[in-house]
């Protein structure tokens, strides 16, 4: 059975990934919408001719005119006569995704950027849709919203470390899962103490070892906000305590996450570091899609090591659980100030140590929000520590 599909954030890293998984499969997989920022209308409208789709998304408006100039392009580039070709229905402008997340399908898959993803993670639960959840801020930001609107089995993560824990997670039953270990590979500056990041560049932040990612991600894997991020996303997902999850440092990228159970048997997910065997996994959800990736080679000797993290180099971690323990939007805040605080240190306005050292002091002085029960609410926080962080940044 063919399973149609809407892929938000088509034109990243996650969604170009997920089209070669529907191009491999298509017997399995059809992709009805596409949806993306606009930044790339060329591919986008590459993606929209050969897949077939019937609908296409772009946030901004602006836009429009050009990506109608580019399928005319495109189909020409493929030998249609002028009128032989269907251009999609087009939506555009802010609540273009949200709209594209409810349109009749399957399965979102969610692979936009940022805590704008969050409305259109709603949206499709409120459709009824299965949600194959790669924006990580969704959970991080609305965890409380995302938790209220999914009805169980709705959810799937798309994060190689948190699709390793729904695999691990099925060796045993909830009561006898001990703790949660999320590996990380410790990003480009691993093994380096504080005083040794005072320098970074953008240059050398966004020389990842083993991923190939938008600069934002990249980034964050870099300070290990990603990593605090996940840990966050972990706890909504599987509603494991903070004080049960851990992070490992394991820079092959081979071991993707571990449940460890009270008998004290840990189950370990291992596979190649490629994206196309979460996102596979998570679009065919529950089952394997057969061939997503190649296998690790057992006919050759391997090396995996992993150690602690080293919290007094990178804090973002253990600033991630804090803002996840006091709840109140404090994980927005923390996603929100850290976005700021990433583009401030992508415009030369913030040094590479200045990220997480801002996204503390905009935590520290948060004022007293309530548990948010609407996006306004989340929204409101994120604006107020966007703005501290503009404000604190200054001082650099």
């Amino acid at each position: 059975m063919t399973r149609d599909l809407v892929l938000l954030g088509s034109t990243g890293s996650i969604g170009t990934q997920a089209i070669d998984v529907v191009r491999a499969n298509p017997d399995k997989f059809r992709v009805v919408g596409l949806g993306a920022g606009g930044g790339s209308v060329g591919l986008l409208a590459e993606q929209a001719l050969s897949l077939g789709v019937e609908v296409v998304a772009v946030a901004r408006s602006s836009v429009v005119q050009d990506l109608q100039l580019a399928f005319y392009a495109e189909a020409q580039r493929r030998g249609y006569a002028q009128g032989q070709f269907r251009i999609p229905r087009i939506l555009a402008g802010p609540e273009a995704m949200t709209e594209l997340a409810a349109h009749p399908c399957d399965l979102v898959l969610n692979g936009m950027t940022g805590s704008i993803g969050l409305r259109p993670s709603l949206a499709a639960l409120a459709a009824g849709r299965m949600l194959a959840l790669a924006n990580k801020e969704s959970l991080v930001a609305g965890g409380p919203l995302v938790r209220k609107a999914a009805k169980p089995g709705q959810l799937v993560p798309v994060d190689s470390e948190h699709t390793a824990l729904a695999q691990c997670l099925r060796a045993g039953a909830p009561h006898e899962v001990r703790r949660l270990i999320l590996t990380a590979s410790g990003g480009p500056f691993r093994g380096r103490r504080r005083e040794e990041l005072a320098d970074v560049t953008l240059e050398q932040a966004m020389a990842h070892p083993t991923w190939d990612m938008g600069p934002v991600i990249t980034i964050n894997s870099a300070t290990l906000v990603n990593k605090g991020l996940e840990v966050i996303e972990a706890h909504e997902l599987f509603g494991t305590p903070y004080d049960d999850i851990e992070v490992m440092v394991h820079p092959q990228s081979v071991i993707h996450s571990m449940a460890e159970f009270t008998d004290g048997s840990t189950i370990v997910q291992a596979s190649p570091p490629d994206m196309r065997l979460p996102i596979a996994l998570a679009m065919g959800w529950p089952d394997r899609v057969p061939g997503a990736t190649a296998a690790l080679d057992w006919t050759r000797s391997h090396e995996w090591t992993l150690a602690p993290l080293d919290n007094e180099a990178f804090p973002a971690v253990e600033l991630a659980k804090a803002a996840g323990r006091a709840g109140q939007c404090r994980p927005a805040i923390y996603n929100a100030a850290n976005e700021e605080c990433v583009e401030l240190f992508r415009a030369g306005r913030l040094p590479y140590l200045g990220i997480v050292d801002t996204v503390a002091r905009v935590l520290d002085g948060a004022p007293g929000y309530a548990e948010p029960g609407t996006v306004e609410e989340v929204l409101a926080a994120e604006d107020w520590a966007r703005a501290r962080a503009r404000e604190l940044a200054g001082a650099y």
